[in-house]
């Protein structure tokens, strides 16, 4: 029983470091701490599994199907909510719906419109914002918002934030600044996309040392890939295919 005991202990112990790391309310300490076991089960169901990478990649994959049955469908119902609850919430979702679309532009406008008020640090806000910056190539507005989220909230998406970040930095020609963002990404996350956008970015530089790496690495990578891998990647890939042939042209 001690060594039960001390086990759930340890998982609280590594719930708290998370919750401290990535900002959330200083309650869920007591919560944990003062029931261990059960505090670190609902934890990991309310803060972690919902911001775990494996749940946005489902997320996503779930979302990307219904949008190939219905592509203006998300855009539809994001605006009739807004128009009938004028929320920060509902203006979030449908800013979400117009960035998936492809409307980036105007998913920056209403991020950026939400950035007021008690929502001025909301990571999601922030977050959203700087991915529609990235989007539509505004990479000197979205620089403020990640480096922002980086400094106050370290733990909040890492991965997403380093890339962004990176790609923001090559974006207005901060080739050092980039670089460094990108071994980060890689190094810490190694994930299929930090790879394939640290790759795009050594072809468009003519760095042929790195692009050899990077392209064995993500080679090796897709032939471990399923099909809803290779469909949750795409958009990256179809970047990824216009870097390799921008290269071969100019080669």
């Amino acid at each position: 029983m001690p060594l039960i005991g001390g086990l759930y202990f340890l998982i609280a112990l590594l719930c708290a470091v998370h919750a401290v790391r990535s900002g959330q309310p200083l309650y869920w300490l007591l919560i944990l701490f003062m029931f261990p076991f059960l505090g670190s089960v609902v934890y990991l169901f309310a803060v972690y599994l919902p911001n775990s990478r494996v749940q946005r990649s489902a997320t996503r994959s779930v979302s990307a199907v219904a949008r190939a049955m219905d592509p203006g469908r998300d855009v539809r119902e994001a605006r009739a909510a807004l128009e009938v609850s004028p929320t920060a919430q509902h203006q979030m979702r449908l800013a979400e719906a117009l960035l998936a679309s492809g409307d980036a532009a105007e998913a920056a406008r209403i991020f950026e419109s939400t950035l007021s008020g008690p929502f001025a640090n909301d990571p999601d806000m922030r977050f959203g914002a700087a991915r529609a910056h990235v989007a539509c190539e505004r990479f000197d507005a979205a620089l403020p918002h990640l480096i922002a989220l980086l400094a106050d909230r370290p733990g909040f998406r890492p991965d997403q934030v380093l890339l962004l970040l990176a790609r923001s930095h090559a974006g207005t020609g901060n080739s050092a600044a980039a670089r460094e963002h990108f071994e980060a990404a890689v190094s810490r996350h190694a994930s299929f996309e930090a790879h394939a956008e640290y790759l795009i970015w050594a072809l468009d530089s003519g760095d042929t040392v790195t692009a050899t790496r990077l392209q064995a690495e993500a080679d090796r990578q897709v032939k471990l890939w399923n099909a809803g891998s290779r469909h949750l990647n795409e958009p990256v890939m179809q970047r990824l295919r216009a870097a390799q042939a921008r290269a071969r042209k100019a080669g």
